[in-house]
C-alpha cells in the first residue's frame, strides 16, 4: 500500500512509464493499443462526456435509493459499470470521458461525489465491484480503474480524472474556546483554531491535536508527507468571509483547505514547497499508473495562480516525458472572463516564464447560453460573451480560431440545482426542441463541448439541492436507450462536428439577420434568432437558431461576401426538426446596399451591399448549414 510519495511502488510506476516510452520493445499493449496511450493531436477534435461514477451504472445491483431522488449518499455506481457501457458511449460519439474524483475519500463520510479526498494515491474502494473485498485488497479497485481506462482506449476514448488541489476531506474537527467541537467553523483571520484529528470512524480524538507517527490508513491525510497540521489552513470556512476575500484562503465549508503556498528552508533542500511537491508527484503517479489522458482541476479559482501555473507546467512536462505529448489540463474557475485569464493559456496573466493550465470550464458562456436557448435572454448576450473574450484574450491566442482550445463549454453540470432540460409533467415533449437547440449551439460554438451524463436520456432533475441533478442513471427505465431522441440528436451533432473542421478550428462571427430584407442586426430581444458562422479557409458553416418556442421565423442571414458569390448553394447538415426539402431553397442572394441598413453592435448604422442566405425556421429550430464547394 502506497503510504508515501517516495514509496518504491510509486517510483516503480513512474520509472515504468518512462521506460516504455524510451524503448519501443518495452511498449506494453492492450490488444493493439499502446501504453502510455498517446495524446490526441488537438483536443478540439474531441468532445467530453462528464460522468459521476457513483451515479452512472452498476451492472449487478440497482440503486440503493430511488434513482431520481435527491440523495446525499452512495447509490452504488461502479467503475465496472462505466466499463460495461463504453460501447454505448462510443456509439454516442464520445471523444473523452471525464470521471468524477476516484481517489479515496474519508470512509466515515457518504462523500459519493468524490471531492472529500483524504488519500491522494489510493482509489476509493466504494467504487469497486466488491467494496468489501477492495477494502481488504486495494489492488482490486486499482485494477478495475486501469481496466476501464484500457477498455476506453481500445475504443479510441480518452479518459480525464477529476482532481482536487485546494482542499481535503473533513479530516479533523475544530475545537472552540468553550470546549465544543465541530467540523464546520466560522472564519477568523488569526490565530489558527485548535483541532482534533479524526480517527478511522470519524471521531475527533482529544489526544490527536497532532497526528500520531503512524495513524490508521482510514484516518488522517495521505500520503504521509501531508501529515502536518501546518499544511492545512485551520482558519474556518472561507464563505463566512466578505465576498472580496473568499478566494484568498479558507475551507470549502467542512472540506479543509490545504496551504499550497507553505514553504520552508532546510539544509538539504533549501527553500521548497512540501505541499506543492507532494501534490505534483502524487498526480504524476496517477498518470503513470492508470494511463489517463487529462486532469480536470476542481475549485481552481481558489488556488493561488502561481501554484496553478507550477502544477500545470509540472504535469505537462511529466506527461511529455512519457510520450503523452498533448496531455490536457482544464480547471474550474467559477467566475468571469478576467478572472479566468489569470489561469489559462500559454501566456496566462502574471505567468512569468511558466504556462497556465490548458483550458477552463466556460462559465462566462454558461451564464447566458442556456437562457438564450430557452428564449429568456436576447441572442446578443452570447455575442457579448465572445466580444469580451476577444478583448481579454487578445494577447493569449495566436489566431481568432485558436480561442476554441482554451474553453470547455457546457449547458449544465453537477453543481447546479436544475438541469438544463425541463420536462413539463402536463406536456412532456413541449420543451424537447429547446433542449436540442441548446445542444446544437453548444456543439457548434467555439470551445470543446462537454455533455453532462444522462442529458442524452432526458434526465431533467430539479430541486433545492445539487443532489437533484445527480440521478442514478441506470435506475431509470430503459436507461441506456440508443433510440432516445436526445441520444440521436447528440450522436448526429457529434458526427457533424467531427465532419466539419470549421466547427472545431474555425473563426467565429455573429451574423446580422433581417425579417424585412432591409434592416439587419443582431437580435437584441428575447425569443430572437441567434446566428453565427464558423469559417476555416474558404469554408463557411452557418448556424441559425430560432429561440422563440411559439412562432416560426423567416428571413435573411448575412454570410461572408467574399466567400459566397450569388447563387452559392448551401447544404443543410443538421436540424432538430425534420425538413427534407431545405436544400432546394438554400442559395445565397444579393441585397442592394442602397436599401440595406446594418445596425452594428456599437449602435451605429451603416449601409452596404450584402450577401445573404434566406432561411426558414420553425419555432425552437436550430439549423447547421454548410457552403457547398
Amino acid at each position: 500500500m502506497q503510504d508515501s510519495i517516495w514509496n518504491p511502488d510509486i517510483q516503480a510506476a513512474l520509472d515504468a512509464a518512462r521506460a516504455r516510452t524510451r524503448s519501443a520493445e518495452g511498449v506494453r499493449a492492450v490488444g493493439a493499443v499502446p501504453a502510455p496511450f498517446p495524446s490526441p493531436a488537438d483536443w478540439r477534435d474531441q468532445w467530453i462526456y462528464f460522468v459521476m461514477v457513483d451515479r452512472f451504472n452498476n451492472p449487478v445491483a440497482p440503486p440503493r435509493f430511488s434513482w431520481d431522488g435527491a440523495h446525499g449518499a452512495f447509490q452504488g455506481g461502479t467503475l465496472n459499470g462505466i466499463r460495461e457501457q463504453l460501447d454505448y458511449l462510443q456509439k454516442l460519439g464520445v471523444g473523452a470521458l471525464w470521471l468524477s474524483p476516484v481517489m479515496k475519500n474519508c470512509q466515515f463520510e457518504e462523500s459519493y461525489h468524490g471531492y472529500g479526498i483524504h488519500d491522494f494515491v489510493a482509489i476509493d474502494p466504494r467504487l469497486a465491484s466488491d467494496p468489501e473485498a477492495a477494502r481488504r485488497n486495494p489492488a482490486l479497485v486499482e485494477g478495475e480503474l486501469r481496466a476501464l481506462v484500457d477498455a476506453a482506449h481500445e475504443r479510441g476514448i480518452y479518459v480525464i480524472l477529476d482532481i482536487v488541489l485546494n482542499h481535503v476531506g473533513d479530516v479533523f474537527e475544530y475545537v472552540f474556546e468553550d470546549g465544543t467541537a465541530s467540523g464546520l467553523a466560522p472564519w477568523r483571520d488569526d490565530p489558527p483554531y485548535a483541532v482534533r484529528w479524526r480517527d478511522a470512524d470519524g471521531h475527533g480524538r482529544p489526544d490527536w491535536p497532532e497526528l500520531p507517527a503512524d495513524p490508521p490508513r482510514d484516518a488522517a491525510i495521505w500520503p504521509r508527507e501531508l501529515q502536518r497540521k501546518e499544511f492545512v489552513r485551520r482558519l474556518g470556512n472561507a464563505f463566512d468571509r466578505s465576498t472580496s476575500d473568499q478566494e484568498a484562503a479558507g475551507d470549502f465549508y467542512t472540506l479543509k483547505e490545504l496551504v499550497t503556498d507553505f514553504h520552508e528552508t532546510t539544509p538539504e533542500r533549501g527553500v521548497y514547497f512540501p505541499v506543492r511537491d507532494t501534490l505534483i508527484r502524487a498526480h504524476q503517479y496517477l498518470i503513470a499508473k492508470y494511463d489517463v489522458d487529462g486532469l480536470r482541476i476542481d475549485t481552481l479559482k481558489y488556488i493561488e495562480p502561481e501554484f496553478a501555473r507550477v502544477f500545470g507546467n509540472a504535469i505537462r512536462e511529466y506527461a511529455q516525458s512519457i510520450g503523452k505529448k498533448n496531455f490536457f489540463t482544464f480547471g474550474e474557475v467559477y467566475d468571469d472572463e478576467d478572472k479566468i485569464a489569470h489561469f489559462i493559456g500559454r501566456n496566462a496573466l502574471e505567468s512569468g516564464d511558466l504556462t497556465g493550465v490548458d483550458a477552463a470550464l466556460d462559465f462566462p458562456l454558461f451564464y447566458d447560453l442556456p437562457g438564450v436557448a430557452k428564449g429568456m435572454l436576447p441572442p446578443t448576450k452570447v455575442s457579448d460573451v465572445f466580444a469580451k473574450r476577444q478583448q481579454v484574450q487578445r494577447g493569449m491566442v495566436s489566431s481568432h480560431g485558436d480561442a476554441s482550445r482554451f474553453f470547455v463549454t457546457f449547458l449544465d453540470n453537477h453543481d447546479l440545482n436544475n438541469r438544463f432540460y425541463y420536462s413539463d409533467p402536463a406536456d412532456p415533449n413541449r420543451y424537447d426542441d429547446q433542449a436540442t437547440l441548446g445542444l446544437g449551439c453548444m456543439f457548434t460554438l467555439q470551445g470543446i463541448p462537454c455533455l453532462y451524463y444522462g442529458t442524452e436520456q432526458g434526465l431533467h432533475g430539479a430541486g433545492n439541492s445539487r443532489e437533484a441533478v445527480r440521478e442514478a442513471l441506470w435506475g431509470k427505465p430503459n436507461a441506456f436507450d440508443r433510440s432516445h431522441p436526445f441520444f440521436q440528436a447528440v450522436r448526429d451533432l457529434a458526427e457533424v462536428r467531427a465532419d466539419q473542421p470549421a466547427l472545431r478550428y474555425g473563426r467565429q462571427y455573429f451574423r446580422p439577420i433581417s425579417g424585412d430584407r432591409i434592416h439587419f442586426g443582431l437580435s437584441p430581444f428575447k425569443n430572437g434568432v441567434l446566428a453565427f458562422s464558423r469559417i476555416l479557409n474558404d469554408q463557411e458553416v452557418l448556424v441559425v437558431a430560432n429561440t422563440d418556442s411559439e412562432k416560426p421565423w423567416q428571413g435573411d442571414v448575412i454570410v461572408d461576401y467574399a466567400l459566397n458569390p450569388i447563387g452559392t448553394p448551401y447544404k443543410l447538415l443538421y436540424s432538430n426538426k425534420a425538413d427534407g426539402n431545405a436544400d432546394a431553397r438554400l442559395r445565397v442572394a444579393k441585397r442592394d446596399g442602397a436599401d440595406v441598413e446594418i445596425h452594428e453592435v456599437d449602435g451605429s448604422v451603416t449601409r452596404r451591399p450584402v450577401r445573404v442566405l434566406p432561411v426558414v425556421l420553425e419555432a425552437s429550430e436550430v439549423q447547421i448549414l454548410r457552403k457547398v464547394g
